[in-house]
Protein backbone atom coordinates (compact mmCIF):
# COMPACT_ATOMS: atom_id res chain seq x y z
CA UNK A 1 0.00 0.00 0.00
CA UNK A 2 1.55 3.47 -0.87
CA UNK A 3 2.00 5.90 2.08
CA UNK A 4 1.20 9.85 1.60
CA UNK A 5 1.61 12.82 3.79
CA UNK A 6 -1.64 14.01 4.39
CA UNK A 7 -0.87 17.85 3.63
CA UNK A 8 0.30 20.35 6.90
CA UNK A 9 -1.19 17.77 9.24
CA UNK A 10 1.87 15.46 8.61
CA UNK A 11 -0.26 12.23 8.96
CA UNK A 12 1.18 9.67 7.35
CA UNK A 13 -1.89 7.50 5.66
CA UNK A 14 -2.87 5.40 2.97
CA UNK A 15 -3.50 6.69 -0.22
CA UNK A 16 -6.98 4.75 -0.13
CA UNK A 17 -8.98 5.44 3.48
CA UNK A 18 -12.31 2.63 4.30
CA UNK A 19 -15.33 4.65 4.90
CA UNK A 20 -17.57 3.79 6.53
CA UNK A 21 -21.15 5.73 5.43
CA UNK A 22 -22.57 2.38 4.12
CA UNK A 23 -22.11 1.05 7.51
CA UNK A 24 -24.15 3.63 9.27
CA UNK A 25 -27.86 2.73 8.13
CA UNK A 26 -28.33 5.23 4.87
CA UNK A 27 -27.40 2.54 2.68
CA UNK A 28 -30.06 0.10 3.73
CA UNK A 29 -29.06 -3.14 5.86
CA UNK A 30 -26.31 -5.43 6.03
CA UNK A 31 -24.68 -8.27 7.59
CA UNK A 32 -22.31 -6.91 10.79
CA UNK A 33 -19.96 -9.49 10.57
CA UNK A 34 -19.25 -9.66 6.47
CA UNK A 35 -19.26 -5.36 7.60
CA UNK A 36 -15.89 -6.80 9.51
CA UNK A 37 -14.45 -8.68 7.33
CA UNK A 38 -13.95 -6.18 4.90
CA UNK A 39 -12.61 -3.81 7.11
CA UNK A 40 -10.27 -5.70 8.21
CA UNK A 41 -8.86 -7.31 4.66
CA UNK A 42 -8.49 -3.80 4.57
CA UNK A 43 -6.29 -2.86 7.57
CA UNK A 44 -4.26 -7.04 6.30
CA UNK A 45 -3.75 -5.13 3.07
CA UNK A 46 -2.07 -1.92 4.35
CA UNK A 47 -4.83 0.37 5.02
CA UNK A 48 -3.94 2.47 8.12
CA UNK A 49 -6.67 5.07 7.62
CA UNK A 50 -10.41 4.85 8.49
CA UNK A 51 -12.57 7.46 8.01
CA UNK A 52 -16.42 7.21 9.89
CA UNK A 53 -18.58 10.23 11.30
CA UNK A 54 -20.85 10.54 14.39
CA UNK A 55 -24.00 11.33 11.69
CA UNK A 56 -23.43 7.86 10.44
CA UNK A 57 -25.93 5.97 12.27
CA UNK A 58 -25.03 8.72 15.03
CA UNK A 59 -22.66 6.13 16.91
CA UNK A 60 -23.41 3.14 14.48
CA UNK A 61 -20.88 3.53 12.65
CA UNK A 62 -18.12 4.31 14.48
CA UNK A 63 -19.20 1.47 17.23
CA UNK A 64 -18.90 -0.93 14.27
CA UNK A 65 -15.33 0.18 13.10
CA UNK A 66 -14.25 0.03 16.88
CA UNK A 67 -15.08 -3.36 17.31
CA UNK A 68 -13.33 -4.43 13.85
CA UNK A 69 -10.38 -2.73 14.70
CA UNK A 70 -10.62 -3.24 18.58
CA UNK A 71 -7.52 -5.35 18.72
CA UNK A 72 -5.27 -3.02 17.04
CA UNK A 73 -6.68 0.07 18.99
CA UNK A 74 -6.08 -1.86 22.37
CA UNK A 75 -2.27 -3.11 21.29
CA UNK A 76 -1.22 -0.61 18.22
CA UNK A 77 -2.94 2.81 18.75
CA UNK A 78 -0.32 4.61 16.72
CA UNK A 79 -0.38 2.26 14.10
CA UNK A 80 -3.67 3.31 13.29
CA UNK A 81 -5.51 6.78 11.61
CA UNK A 82 -8.98 7.37 12.52
CA UNK A 83 -10.75 10.05 10.95
CA UNK A 84 -14.13 10.94 12.23
CA UNK A 85 -17.11 13.89 11.54
CA UNK A 86 -19.19 16.00 13.74
CA UNK A 87 -21.61 18.98 13.13
CA UNK A 88 -24.40 17.43 12.18
CA UNK A 89 -27.53 16.94 14.86
CA UNK A 90 -30.83 14.42 14.29
CA UNK A 91 -34.40 16.82 15.14
CA UNK A 92 -37.44 15.73 15.30
CA UNK A 93 -37.78 17.66 11.98
CA UNK A 94 -34.64 15.87 10.16
CA UNK A 95 -30.72 16.19 10.09
CA UNK A 96 -29.71 19.58 10.78
CA UNK A 97 -26.30 21.73 10.53
CA UNK A 98 -24.88 22.83 13.74
CA UNK A 99 -21.17 23.41 14.38
CA UNK A 100 -21.62 25.37 17.68
CA UNK A 101 -19.21 24.61 20.04
CA UNK A 102 -21.90 22.94 22.66
CA UNK A 103 -22.93 20.29 19.92
CA UNK A 104 -19.03 19.71 18.39
CA UNK A 105 -17.64 19.12 22.56
CA UNK A 106 -20.55 16.40 22.65
CA UNK A 107 -19.90 14.99 19.51
CA UNK A 108 -16.36 14.60 20.44
CA UNK A 109 -17.39 12.54 23.49
CA UNK A 110 -19.59 10.87 21.57
CA UNK A 111 -17.52 9.82 18.99
CA UNK A 112 -14.63 8.77 21.82
CA UNK A 113 -17.12 7.18 23.05
CA UNK A 114 -18.48 4.77 20.05
CA UNK A 115 -15.00 4.08 18.66
CA UNK A 116 -13.77 3.33 22.27
CA UNK A 117 -10.31 5.71 21.60
CA UNK A 118 -9.21 8.19 24.24
CA UNK A 119 -8.30 10.51 21.14
CA UNK A 120 -9.23 11.01 17.68
CA UNK A 121 -6.42 11.12 15.31
CA UNK A 122 -8.36 13.62 12.89
CA UNK A 123 -11.71 15.21 13.44
CA UNK A 124 -13.57 16.98 10.78
CA UNK A 125 -16.65 19.71 10.58
CA UNK A 126 -18.98 17.65 8.38
CA UNK A 127 -20.86 20.52 7.03
CA UNK A 128 -20.33 24.20 6.74
CA UNK A 129 -22.98 25.79 9.07
CA UNK A 130 -24.08 29.29 8.32
CA UNK A 131 -25.97 29.76 11.27
CA UNK A 132 -22.92 29.76 13.42
CA UNK A 133 -19.46 32.25 13.46
CA UNK A 134 -16.63 30.49 11.75
CA UNK A 135 -14.50 31.44 14.68
CA UNK A 136 -16.64 30.24 17.33
CA UNK A 137 -16.53 26.49 15.54
CA UNK A 138 -12.55 26.83 15.47
CA UNK A 139 -12.15 28.34 18.30
CA UNK A 140 -14.07 25.01 19.86
CA UNK A 141 -11.77 22.27 18.15
CA UNK A 142 -8.86 24.26 19.08
CA UNK A 143 -9.65 23.62 22.11
CA UNK A 144 -10.43 20.12 22.02
CA UNK A 145 -7.07 20.14 20.23
CA UNK A 146 -5.84 21.48 23.37
CA UNK A 147 -7.77 18.88 25.25
CA UNK A 148 -5.77 16.00 23.26
CA UNK A 149 -9.40 14.60 22.67
CA UNK A 150 -8.50 15.43 18.77
CA UNK A 151 -5.08 15.65 17.21
CA UNK A 152 -5.82 17.66 13.88
CA UNK A 153 -8.71 19.32 12.18
CA UNK A 154 -10.21 19.60 9.08
CA UNK A 155 -13.66 20.51 7.03
CA UNK A 156 -15.58 18.67 4.84
CA UNK A 157 -17.83 19.91 2.18
CA UNK A 158 -16.21 23.66 2.88
CA UNK A 159 -15.53 25.57 -0.76
CA UNK A 160 -12.19 27.61 -0.87
CA UNK A 161 -13.71 30.94 0.85
CA UNK A 162 -15.00 29.08 3.55
CA UNK A 163 -11.86 26.85 4.35
CA UNK A 164 -10.32 30.73 4.24
CA UNK A 165 -12.67 31.83 6.84
CA UNK A 166 -12.08 29.43 9.22
CA UNK A 167 -8.02 29.58 8.73
CA UNK A 168 -8.10 33.07 10.07
CA UNK A 169 -9.02 31.02 13.22
CA UNK A 170 -7.39 27.79 13.28
CA UNK A 171 -5.32 26.60 10.20
CA UNK A 172 -7.30 24.27 8.20
CA UNK A 173 -5.23 20.52 8.20
CA UNK A 174 -7.54 18.80 5.88
CA UNK A 175 -10.46 19.05 3.28
CA UNK A 176 -12.91 16.10 2.47
CA UNK A 177 -14.73 17.16 -0.65
CA UNK A 178 -17.00 14.47 -3.30
CA UNK A 179 -14.72 13.78 -6.47
CA UNK A 180 -15.97 11.85 -9.04
CA UNK A 181 -15.24 11.44 -12.80
CA UNK A 182 -19.42 12.88 -12.86
CA UNK A 183 -18.48 15.71 -9.90
CA UNK A 184 -15.46 17.51 -10.70
CA UNK A 185 -16.21 20.96 -9.06
CA UNK A 186 -13.68 21.35 -7.11
CA UNK A 187 -11.17 21.37 -9.82
CA UNK A 188 -11.59 25.33 -9.73
CA UNK A 189 -11.33 26.80 -6.38
CA UNK A 190 -11.07 23.72 -3.70
CA UNK A 191 -7.99 21.95 -5.31
CA UNK A 192 -5.69 25.02 -5.79
CA UNK A 193 -6.65 26.54 -2.40
CA UNK A 194 -5.22 23.36 -0.96
CA UNK A 195 -2.56 22.88 -3.13
CA UNK A 196 -1.80 26.54 -2.17
CA UNK A 197 -1.87 25.87 1.67
CA UNK A 198 -0.93 22.68 1.71
CA UNK A 199 -4.28 21.48 3.00
CA UNK A 200 -4.65 17.23 2.71
CA UNK A 201 -7.19 16.48 0.72
CA UNK A 202 -9.50 12.84 0.98
CA UNK A 203 -12.25 13.06 -1.70
CA UNK A 204 -15.15 10.78 -1.26
CA UNK A 205 -17.22 9.43 -3.56
CA UNK A 206 -14.94 8.38 -5.85
CA UNK A 207 -17.46 5.75 -7.41
CA UNK A 208 -20.39 8.30 -7.72
CA UNK A 209 -21.99 6.08 -4.50
CA UNK A 210 -22.09 3.05 -6.95
CA UNK A 211 -22.47 4.83 -10.31
CA UNK A 212 -18.70 3.76 -11.12
CA UNK A 213 -18.89 0.52 -10.13
CA UNK A 214 -19.88 -1.19 -13.02
CA UNK A 215 -22.49 -3.06 -11.15
CA UNK A 216 -25.56 -1.06 -12.12
CA UNK A 217 -27.99 -1.18 -14.95
CA UNK A 218 -31.54 0.74 -16.27
CA UNK A 219 -33.28 -1.94 -14.09
CA UNK A 220 -31.49 -2.04 -10.98
CA UNK A 221 -33.66 -0.85 -8.25
CA UNK A 222 -32.87 0.45 -4.51
CA UNK A 223 -33.94 -0.69 -1.34
CA UNK A 224 -36.44 2.28 0.50
CA UNK A 225 -34.15 3.21 3.07
CA UNK A 226 -31.10 3.50 0.74
CA UNK A 227 -31.05 7.17 -0.14
CA UNK A 228 -30.22 6.52 -3.60
CA UNK A 229 -33.70 5.54 -4.21
CA UNK A 230 -34.47 9.06 -3.29
CA UNK A 231 -31.72 10.56 -5.46
CA UNK A 232 -32.23 11.96 -9.02
CA UNK A 233 -28.62 10.96 -9.66
CA UNK A 234 -29.92 7.25 -9.70
CA UNK A 235 -33.50 7.99 -11.12
CA UNK A 236 -34.64 9.19 -14.84
CA UNK A 237 -32.90 10.33 -18.10
CA UNK A 238 -29.65 11.51 -15.52
CA UNK A 239 -28.99 7.88 -14.44
CA UNK A 240 -29.96 6.14 -17.78
CA UNK A 241 -27.49 8.91 -19.89
CA UNK A 242 -24.86 8.57 -17.38
CA UNK A 243 -24.89 4.80 -17.51
CA UNK A 244 -24.34 5.05 -21.22
CA UNK A 245 -20.86 6.99 -20.14
CA UNK A 246 -20.28 4.39 -18.01
CA UNK A 247 -20.24 1.61 -20.51
CA UNK A 248 -17.82 3.52 -22.59
CA UNK A 249 -15.50 4.08 -19.91
CA UNK A 250 -16.00 -0.31 -19.04
CA UNK A 251 -14.87 -0.82 -22.36
CA UNK A 252 -11.60 1.46 -21.99
CA UNK A 253 -10.75 -0.03 -18.54
CA UNK A 254 -11.17 -3.66 -19.84
CA UNK A 255 -8.76 -2.26 -23.04
CA UNK A 256 -6.13 -1.68 -20.17
CA UNK A 257 -6.70 -4.77 -18.49
CA UNK A 258 -8.82 -3.28 -15.30
CA UNK A 259 -12.35 -3.20 -13.84
CA UNK A 260 -13.93 0.67 -14.62
CA UNK A 261 -14.54 0.91 -10.52
CA UNK A 262 -10.49 0.68 -10.59
CA UNK A 263 -10.41 3.26 -13.61
CA UNK A 264 -12.30 5.68 -11.51
CA UNK A 265 -10.43 5.35 -8.18
CA UNK A 266 -7.04 5.73 -10.51
CA UNK A 267 -8.55 8.83 -11.66
CA UNK A 268 -8.69 10.57 -8.68
CA UNK A 269 -5.68 9.75 -7.58
CA UNK A 270 -3.90 10.95 -10.62
CA UNK A 271 -5.45 14.27 -9.83
CA UNK A 272 -1.72 15.82 -8.30
CA UNK A 273 -3.92 17.83 -5.51
CA UNK A 274 -5.70 14.60 -4.22
CA UNK A 275 -4.09 12.59 -1.43
CA UNK A 276 -6.46 9.68 -0.52
CA UNK A 277 -9.80 8.15 -1.99
CA UNK A 278 -12.06 6.70 0.23
CA UNK A 279 -14.00 3.92 -0.78
CA UNK A 280 -16.73 1.73 1.34
CA UNK A 281 -17.32 -1.53 1.18
CA UNK A 282 -19.63 -4.28 2.82
CA UNK A 283 -17.52 -6.98 1.10
CA UNK A 284 -13.51 -8.08 1.58
CA UNK A 285 -13.97 -8.69 -1.95
CA UNK A 286 -14.72 -5.39 -2.91
CA UNK A 287 -12.27 -3.55 -1.23
CA UNK A 288 -9.50 -6.31 -2.35
CA UNK A 289 -10.64 -4.36 -5.84
CA UNK A 290 -10.48 -0.78 -4.71
CA UNK A 291 -7.06 -1.27 -2.92
CA UNK A 292 -5.73 -2.36 -6.65
CA UNK A 293 -6.61 0.52 -7.97
CA UNK A 294 -3.57 2.64 -6.18
CA UNK A 295 -1.01 0.10 -8.51
CA UNK A 296 -2.69 1.83 -11.61
CA UNK A 297 -0.88 4.80 -13.05
CA UNK A 298 -2.88 6.95 -16.19
CA UNK A 299 -1.18 8.33 -18.81
CA UNK A 300 -1.99 11.85 -20.09
CA UNK A 301 -3.30 10.07 -22.82
CA UNK A 302 -5.25 7.79 -20.94
CA UNK A 303 -6.59 10.87 -18.97
CA UNK A 304 -7.39 12.42 -22.25
CA UNK A 305 -9.35 9.60 -23.56
CA UNK A 306 -11.72 9.48 -19.97
CA UNK A 307 -11.85 13.33 -20.63
CA UNK A 308 -13.36 12.97 -23.86
CA UNK A 309 -15.94 10.18 -23.02
CA UNK A 310 -16.98 12.23 -20.18
CA UNK A 311 -18.02 14.93 -22.50
CA UNK A 312 -20.78 13.49 -23.52
CA UNK A 313 -21.81 12.98 -19.52
CA UNK A 314 -24.25 15.06 -17.05
CA UNK A 315 -22.85 16.67 -14.23
CA UNK A 316 -24.39 15.78 -11.54
CA UNK A 317 -24.51 16.96 -7.52
CA UNK A 318 -23.52 14.86 -4.52
CA UNK A 319 -25.93 13.98 -1.49
CA UNK A 320 -26.45 16.94 1.25
CA UNK A 321 -27.65 16.05 4.74
CA UNK A 322 -30.97 17.66 4.06
CA UNK A 323 -31.23 14.94 0.70
CA UNK A 324 -30.53 12.10 3.03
Amino acid sequence: MKITTLGRSGLQVSRIAFGTWQLGGDWGQFEEDTAIAAIRRARELGVNFFDTAQAYGFGASERLLGKALRDELTRNRDQLVIATKGGLRMTDTGLVRDAGPEWLRQGVDASLTALGVDHIDLYQVHWPDTKVPVAETAGALRDLVADGKIGHVGVSNYDAEQMAEFAETLPVETVQPPYHLFRREIEDDVLPYSQANNVGVLVYGPLAHGLLSGTLTEDTTFAGDDWRSKSAVFTGDTYRHNLAAVRALEKFAADQGMAVSQLAIAWTLANPAVHVAIVGARRANHIEDSIAAVDISLSSADLAEIDKIMAAATPVAGPSPESV
